[in-house]
């Protein structure tokens, strides 16, 4: 009787978890379900402009010039280039505070990265990605309010393309009419004419930015797959007063603005209550982009110690099978990776930047960002970490910013020229930094926060990725806090052996005993 009522209790309870576990499964799935749909009717559907703009009599004309498109912009939209012109879009640069620096001004004209290096000197290439027209490093130009694009976030014919090397005017091929009549809010082919092809190319920075993610599946990002919620940039990175959402810390150091996705995903998000413990200390990307650069490769390494290499007097390049150059003369040599798995830092939403002049050693590689974090204060966060070598001035103890774009030989540019000493002569010059006429190439690390490409739940990592002592483990070599499955204690690790084993001696003999026992008993 006994026997048969234990059977029973087990049975129930069984059966009692199956039908838990199926429960959460249904609403897990439910809620996912849930969440998609929401994300589907607030962004799926695309408004159409309030206004259409292909009516108005002032843009019916042919436009000489593109200053001249602006100027009838802001004939209507009166005070919009005013809010543009207080933006870091424009300014390429914002006031910032930066622990051990203090109150600082960051931006492109005297931060380094170790793609293109930096665009002060070479104003006339970089500026291809400058919300303005005939950019010039000086005061004046950030005053001109005719030179303000507007066509190049707000074109919606799919036309509009700046030039390169223009110092940011459009390409000769450009209807500018065309353009004007056809604006709208920014597209993803907007966002991404800079954003996906920063560094001279498709993908080539970022990682998670690139020309796919206009016309993909969920696989590869679940908020902007076509077939899914086909979610724009400006969705997420929504403006006020042009001032758009969201933090790119190869520029940037503070934790504000910044788009999340606990804006819409709420701080908890999960139906379980384990998971929900993890969002204190580990950042939503960390499991759900368990790989980057998943349609297209993302740039690795970038080593400018090479490049000069001519072949009969001329420049070359070499490219790997999919087409992405591997050496340019111009440039150096590459290695590019696809579906790559991130590194993961402690991050608390604050960077460090080598700023223009700071004096380092080479002893290890130079950080060109420094995201700060730690177990106190930050979460676990997945990054791209793109390591090279670049100019540097053994003797200053500065990394160099170069002269490289000119337009013909003899202006001593070194993608023209290929002479280190001239070209960094001339950059540090542009920028008021001395130069010692010597020149090395030390290693450099920049740190990317991996945000976009999203994959589906079922994708996302699973506890045994992270919560394992195997070197291959995710966070292997993330240290400073302790992380079950992972660490552990040797003089723990040892009594605790020696207390299961000797747990389990007693349990034997314990039975033992009872058995020997119920048998004299038998017998007596």
């Amino acid at each position: 009787m006994k026997k048969n009522l234990v059977i029973i209790i087990g049975l129930n309870i069984v059966l009692a978890l199956a039908i838990r576990w199926a429960y959460n499964v249904e609403l897990s799935m439910n809620r996912q379900e849930s969440m998609s749909e929401v994300l589907k009717k607030k962004y799926g559907q695309k408004s159409l402009p309030a206004t259409d703009h292909s009516k108005f009599e002032i843009l019916q004309k042919k436009f000489d010039t593109p200053q001249a498109v602006t100027q009838a912009c802001i004939s209507c939209h009166t005070e919009r280039h005013k809010e543009v012109m207080e933006s870091n879009h424009w300014n390429w640069e914002r006031e910032e505070y930066i622990e051990g620096r203090g109150v600082t001004y960051l931006g492109k004209s005297n931060l380094l990265n170790n793609y293109c290096i930096g665009a002060s000197s070479n104003e006339q290439a970089c500026a291809k990605c400058h919300i303005g027209y005939d950019f010039e490093s000086t005061p004046n130009f950030y005053k001109k309010e005719e030179n303000v694009d507007c066509l190049v976030c707000h074109d919606n014919s799919g036309e509009y393309m700046k030039g390169g090397g223009l110092a940011g005017l459009p390409a000769g091929t450009v209807d500018l009419g065309a353009s004007a009549r056809h604006v709208g809010n920014p597209t993803k082919e907007s966002c991404g004419s800079c954003h996906f092809y920063s560094g001279g190319g498709n993908n080539v920075k970022h990682g998670d930015l690139e020309e796919a993610q206009t016309d993909c599946s969920r696989e590869v990002d679940v908020h902007m797959a076509s077939q899914g919620v086909d979610m724009s940039c400006v969705d997420c990175h929504s403006a006020d007063k042009h001032n758009i959402k969201g933090k790119l810390y190869s520029v940037s150091s503070a934790n504000k603005n910044r788009a999340e996705c606990q804006t819409c995903h709420g701080e908890l998000p999960h139906e379980s209550e384990a998971l929900n413990t993890h969002t204190a200390k580990v950042a939503c990307q960390t499991c759900h982009i368990p790989s980057y650069a998943k349609a297209n490769a993302t740039k690795m390494s970038w080593d400018w110690s090479t490049a000069g290499k001519l072949k009969d007097g001329k420049p070359y390049s070499e490219d790997d099978s999919l087409g992405n150059h591997t050496y340019m003369s111009i440039k150096g040599s590459f290695t590019w990776a696809k579906n790559v798995t991130p590194e993961y830092v402690w991050f608390n939403g604050t960077a460090d930047h080598y700023v223009l002049g700071d004096k380092v050693d080479t002893l290890k590689a130079i950080k060109l960002n420094e995201l700060f974090g730690s177990y106190s204060d930050g979460k676990i966060m997945p990054v791209k970490v793109h390591r090279g070598r670049q100019p540097y001035d053994p003797v200053n103890k500065t990394l160099i910013q170069p002269f490289t774009y000119a337009k013909e030989k003899g202006k001593g540019a070194y993608w023209k020229d290929f002479d280190w000493q001239k070209a960094s002569e001339i950059g540090m010059k542009e920028v008021g930094l001395p130069f010692s006429g010597e020149v090395t190439f030390p290693k450099t690390e920049m740190y990317w926060p991996v945000n976009h490409m999203v994959s589906p739940a079922d994708k996302s990592l699973s506890c045994a990725d992270c919560h394992t002592n195997s070197p291959t483990g995710r966070l292997a070599n993330l240290k400073g806090f302790y992380l079950p499955g992972r660490d552990g204690h040797s003089g723990v690790d040892f009594f605790g052996k020696w207390l299961l084993i000797l747990s389990c001696i007693g349990l034997v003999g314990h039975a033992g005993l009872r058995i020997l026992s119920g048998l004299k008993s038998k017998q007596a």
